[in-house]
């Protein structure tokens, strides 16, 4: 009782910070290294042994006044700090500050302080504290210290800009859109010698199927081996079905319900074969899966043609289809072999 009523806040502060000088002085005393007297051993005193270094001795009175100290974020800080939010009039991103201030710096320091990181002058502002809600609680006065007005932690100090020319102002350090671009005219850019335009119209002309992936990849292989890597072939393009009996004849050997397999092992049941208008030329077999591996209901681009859930039904061309003794998976089977 005596403590509280005798001992002022900027004194408890200065005492923590002496405190806490103490300790370490404590700690490195602690921690120190020492030769111990060889004279009189196999060594020697002239020797030079290694230094012995002792286990850092921690009593739990010194690890109470360390937490004490340092508080409960590990950071040094007194009772008399707080951490306090910063927002702007003049940008829209509020809260993009977070400082921690002493309370008896003066409001005008604490101006000139935020001054740094917001880049109004501390002499053309206004300075509001709020709470955690956006509550104003007071008008800072710039003669009044920062802890008269008694803020705390997530407390929030709003700058008012009253500067019309600030560099803030009109949102000049948040829209990209109002800063100039530079911008060339195509005449301009096509009077250029060493342009990606003019590089990228050179190797087409070499190669009619260059592309810049390919001429990166060609790039890091060469640098990764050493030696240039040939152009790979391009995939031949298949030319379109003309034949409107194309496949007719596989088609005739498949019948509906019949059970089968397609490509990757997928099974069901043949529910169409035939023509597909909506698809291209030639005959095609609808086959409903056992499971949902397929691409559609059983219906193209709005005609439907088997009746199945959706992603159970597909249609293959009949060279992808074999039919046979397909019976559908049993997931269980391998649990009445261990029975």
């Amino acid at each position: 009782g005596f403590f509280k009523r005798s001992v002022k806040p900027h004194q408890v502060s200065a005492l923590r910070t002496r405190t806490l000088r103490a300790f370490l002085v404590l700690h490195a005393r602690a921690t120190m290294t020492f030769t111990p007297d060889l004279s009189g051993t196999s060594i020697g005193a002239g020797g030079r042994p290694k230094p012995i270094k002792m286990k850092p001795i921690v009593s739990e009175e010194m690890a109470a006044m360390r937490n004490w100290c340092m508080g409960q974020t590990g950071v040094a800080q007194g009772e008399t700090t707080v951490l306090l939010h910063v927002s702007h009039s003049n940008l829209k991103k509020t809260f993009f500050q977070e400082i921690r201030l002493d309370m008896h710096m003066t409001v005008v320091n604490v101006k000139h302080k935020l001054e740094f990181h917001t880049g109004t002058s501390a002499v053309s502002n206004t300075l509001y504290l709020l709470d955690e809600e956006g509550n104003m609680i007071a008008e800072c006065e710039d003669d009044k210290k920062l802890g008269y007005y008694s803020p705390y932690d997530q407390c929030r100090l709003h700058i008012v800009d009253l500067d019309p020319n600030s560099a803030s102002a009109g949102g000049w350090l948040e829209d990209v859109s109002l800063v100039t671009k530079y911008e060339i005219s195509e005449e301009a850019y096509n009077a250029r010698t060493e342009t990606f335009r003019k590089f990228k119209a050179t190797k087409i002309s070499e190669d009619p199927n260059w592309t810049i992936r390919g001429e990166m990849e060609r790039r890091r292989q060469e640098k990764e081996g050493g030696k240039p890597v040939e152009k790979c072939e391009p995939r031949p393009v298949k030319p379109p079905i003309e034949d409107e009996e194309h496949l007719g004849e596989m088609a005739a050997k498949i019948n509906e319900g019949d059970r089968c397999e397609s490509a990757g092992g997928r099974r069901g049941e043949v529910m169409f074969v035939g023509k597909v208008p909506e698809l291209p030329l030639g005959y095609w077999v609808g086959v409903k899966y056992d499971e949902p591996v397929g691409k559609n209901d059983g219906s193209v681009k709005g005609t439907r043609y088997f009746e199945c859930l959706d992603g159970y039904g597909g249609f293959l061309r009949p060279d992808l289809v074999e039919v046979g003794d397909f019976p559908e998976d049993d997931p269980f089977a391998d649990l009445d072999d261990e029975m």
